[in-house]
């Protein structure tokens, strides 16, 4: 009998024998493993109706790199060492990484736009990529080859001639856009339905209903994602540092030469 950790082929294998509605003790035969084993698999990563292989998998690794890998240098170029607490940002990149992958990105894209919106710049080059992430450039290349194709991120050249990957901050909103289609096109099939089906019939009755809910969804959606979008590019306002600032961290007024933005008033 096999002993030490399920292999990542081995937890592919668990999630066909769930979704085909295998007991355990029939998974577990066909690995050569014991049932204990993948019971307890399936119970600690989201249960037979959420188990996921590759999100499993990287539970384990992120479990194992905690105990036995070496902590990051913090003063790598593109980790600065600007007073943010090395592993609080370690621990919300895992968090933020695996509520990609509960999205739907693979593992590698979801790896690779966390790191950029980690990033202050929201920049970095494939080889900044790869070491921060310490992968193979290969593996950085498949991923923000698809991450561009997605218009997630986008391609620039720096001052040096260097391709780099930059983090598009219209994602969310493309994203929205995208949701809002995608439940169109359902409703418009959904009316074929009631066509074909009848629009008195139960069936009819439901895909219509169906139909008039995602459409109303969808126009909220885009309307939200319009209304909101200028929310994406708001710059963060400072806080006066004394009474040398104006009222948002700028010149202050003088009172003989008039603001930087204007004449001065009477206010006080």
């Amino acid at each position: 009998m096999p002993g030490g950790r399920l292999t990542q082929q081995e937890r592919q294998q668990i999630a066909l024998g769930l979704a085909d509605d295998l007991a355990y003790a029939e998974i577990a035969r066909r690995l050569d493993r014991p049932t204990s084993t993948v019971t307890r698999e399936v119970m600690r990563n989201g249960g037979p109706a959420g188990y996921r292989a590759d999100l499993a998998q990287r539970a384990t690794e992120h479990r194992t790199h905690r105990r036995a890998a070496p902590p990051r240098d913090p003063h790598l170029a593109d980790r600065p060492d600007d007073g943010r607490d090395p592993g609080a940002v370690d621990a919300f990149e895992e968090a933020i990484t695996t509520v990609f992958m509960q999205s739907g990105l693979s593992r590698m894209p979801a790896r690779v736009l966390a790191a950029l919106l980690l990033t202050d710049s929201g920049s970095l080059t494939a080889t900044e990529l790869a070491r921060r992430l310490q992968v193979s450039p290969a593996s950085v290349s498949k991923a923000v080859a698809f991450l561009d194709e997605q218009s997630m991120i986008r391609r620039e050249r720096d001052e040096r001639r260097r391709e780099r990957y930059v983090v598009d901050d219209e994602i969310w909103y493309q994203s929205a856009v995208a949701s809002a289609h995608a439940n169109a096109a359902v409703a418009a099939t959904a009316r074929q339905g009631v066509v074909v089906l009848g629009s008195t019939s139960p069936a009819g009755t439901r895909l219509e209903n169906i139909a008039r809910f995602l459409d109303h969804l969808s126009e909220m959606l885009l309307r939200a994602a319009d209304q909101g979008r200028d929310v994406l590019f708001t710059k963060p306002v400072r806080e006066p540092d004394g009474p040398a600032d104006g009222p948002a961290g700028g010149p202050a007024d003088d009172p003989a030469n008039g603001s930087a933005n204007g004449p001065s008033d009477s206010r006080s």
